[in-house]
């Protein structure tokens, strides 16, 4: 599969200015700056090699209710849908509307590019500054619907189901770390082999522990809480996120990365600010996790088309896993 010649990560060029590991202009063109940075792994043919994932015709939607979470943390708004009934109104015809309000960082989600910063410097994707990026049209999650969305071959590093197997113990609504050695371990376990522009989704056991407790519980952990279960924010992880040419990472946590991050070591920089990569929180893998379990394998075709917002920040996946 083609990688682009991209670079490992100990050769990657230095940028005056950030950490090692900055991998802005590897994918600008023709004197054009990038927009969409490790998407560009996706090209058609990673995508029609994708096709072959793709034998029982079985699919699964990734996105979570519209309505979860219901009482959402960080001082974001919970979703609100509002029904028009228009012949109440005194229309002819029997006919309703539904009006959606929702923030984005709300539910299930696909971070974009102008959703964070590079924590050191404010800078975002190849070079834009935060005051800068709301007076340009650059790197808006609309680019990623201009290239034709996000498709390709999926991969589910299964937790839940490794820590139930290893009698691992731990609390989704702590800082429990999944660290490098565990997400190898489960690869080894799931006879995973990972190839250019995957794209891969981690399954923590957040949206379990969130469908499993009460309101009271989820107000407590999640509205007022602070610490969160995924991935280990280490220079480990990072560097093996990088050498493995993922096209976009994602999983059922509240921020992917155990969370808070600890810098210098925080993924959100180094995934969305320093390499351009979508990052997928608050996914449903349930039912995905289910069926790999009944498929006896962790790869599938996936799809994902998100929001056309020009200048967006961020958008629900519309994802979907076909095996």
């Amino acid at each position: 599969m083609a990688d682009l010649g991209l670079p490992s990560w100990k050769d990657l060029p230095r940028v005056e200015g950030l950490p090692h590991g900055c991998a802005w202009g590897l994918f600008d063109k023709d004197g054009v700056r990038d927009e969409i940075g490790t998407l560009n792994l996706l090209t058609p043919e990673t995508v029609v090699k994708a096709r072959d994932e793709i034998q029982t015709g079985k699919s699964v939607v990734l996105n979570w209710p519209i309505d979860h979470v219901h009482e959402p943390g960080f001082g974001r708004i919970k979703p609100a849908i509002n029904i028009t009934d228009w012949r109440a109104k005194g229309s002819p015809w029997y006919s309703y509307d539904d009006e959606i309000s929702l923030n984005t960082q709300s539910g299930s989600q696909w971070d974009g590019l102008r959703h964070w910063g590079h924590s050191g410097t404010g800078l975002y994707y190849n070079r834009i500054h935060h005051d800068e990026v709301l007076k340009t049209d650059r790197i808006g999650i609309d680019h990623w619907s201009k290239r034709g969305g996000i498709v390709g071959r999926g991969v589910l590093l299964d937790y839940v189901a490794y820590a139930a197997r290893h009698n691992i113990q731990y609390d989704a609504m702590t800082r429990h770390r999944i660290t490098l050695d565990v997400l190898k371990d489960i690869a080894k376990e799931q006879n995973v082999t990972f190839r250019p522009g995957d794209i891969l989704l981690v399954r923590s056991g957040w949206i379990r522990w969130y469908n499993e407790h009460s309101a009271e519980e989820r107000v407590a952990k999640v509205k007022n809480g602070s610490e969160y279960v995924g991935v280990d924010g280490s220079e480990e992880v990072v560097e093996w996120l990088w050498n493995n040419h993922f096209a976009a990472v994602g999983g059922d946590a509240i921020g992917f990365e155990a969370w808070p991050p600890q810098l210098p070591w925080c993924l959100h920089d180094y995934i969305l600010a320093l390499w351009g990569m979508p990052l997928g929180e608050l996914w449903d893998l349930e039912a995905l996790a289910k069926a790999c379990e009944t498929h006896k394998r962790w790869s599938f075709f996936i799809t994902s088309s998100p929001l056309n917002t020009p200048g967006g920040i961020a958008s629900p996946p519309n994802a979907i896993a076909i095996f």
